[in-house]
């Protein structure tokens, strides 16, 4: 079992990573949109020598235009969001966003006012749209887990197995052992045999997240496999589990389908033989 698992590490792969999984330009289009009238007025505030006289000119104008102010630093809109003042105190930062002094030591402080005033930023929509661009680098490790799904999906396609994604094993009502919180796998497949639930991801980093999946995984298998109809399948890749191979070794000697991109096909041949059932 050892030398087997050494070999599942040897064939983790280093990426599964396409162009379209380095930015979602879609997302950052959509949340520039959203605010986009707001930082068009705010615009009116780059160049000018009396900063103060033209936040009160806007404030009086339009208040709400101010609201945006925490993604000209690079934070998402969060009530809870806090920070010391110049006093000492800790208060919420959208209580900087109420009056035209608090708005005006926002800029002073935070750095803003001289890059309006010297012109740094000429158009605060395209400022902040490459503000999006470096926040979103964040939900990459999402995307990572939606390529592995799409990956396996086109793997599956290619092998005409008939699968259905997204499933809530609520689906099955056999399966009691799982507690009352609803369990939804990437992809269920039948068979004239078995019914596989089937979880997939990929780590290309290391991280907690890693022992926590594989520490669910281990419990979850037993649960399904017990039932002689159902079989926990967990597909999973990346050279991230090198930092957790100890926890994934374990993994590996409790849940009897592990696969990963490289062996996924002893899979495919497996439930061919049993043959696939595609209306259920």
């Amino acid at each position: 079992m050892l030398e087997q698992f050494k070999i599942f590490l040897s064939q983790l792969s280093e990426t599964n990573a396409t162009l379209d999984y380095f930015t979602d330009f879609v997302k950052i289009k959509s949340n520039v949109r959203k605010i986009a009238i707001k930082l068009n007025q705010l615009n009116y505030l780059i160049g000018k020598e009396n900063l103060k006289q033209a936040i009160k000119e806007l404030y009086e104008e339009n208040p709400n235009v101010f609201e945006v102010l925490d993604i000209l630093i690079a934070i998402r809109k969060n009530k809870n969001t806090k920070t010391f003042n110049n006093i000492g105190q800790i208060v919420l930062l959208e209580t900087y966003f109420t009056s035209v002094e608090r708005i005006y030591e926002y800029i002073i402080e935070t750095g803003l006012a001289e890059i309006f005033k010297n012109k740094d930023i000429t158009n605060l929509v395209d400022y902040v749209f490459g503000i999006e661009v470096g926040l979103d680098t964040n939900a990459r490790k999402n995307r990572g887990g939606e390529n592995m799904s799409r990956t396996v999906s086109l793997i599956f396609d290619k092998a005409k197995i008939f699968y259905k994604k997204e499933v809530n094993h609520t689906v099955f009502p056999e399966i009691q052992s799982l507690g009352e919180d609803v369990k939804r796998f990437d992809f269920a497949i039948k068979t004239k045999k078995k019914t596989y639930l089937i979880e997939t991801n990929f780590y290309n980093v290391s991280g907690s997240k890693l022992n926590e999946t594989a520490r669910a995984y281990s419990d979850i298998a037993p649960k399904i496999n017990q039932y002689d109809k159902y079989e926990f399948v967990w597909i999973t890749d990346g050279q991230g589990w090198f930092s957790a191979k100890n926890k994934l070794e374990e993994a590996y000697n409790i849940i009897p389908s592990l696969y990963n991109l490289t062996t996924l096909e002893r899979f495919i041949e497996k439930i061919k033989v049993e043959v696939i059932v595609e209306e259920w």
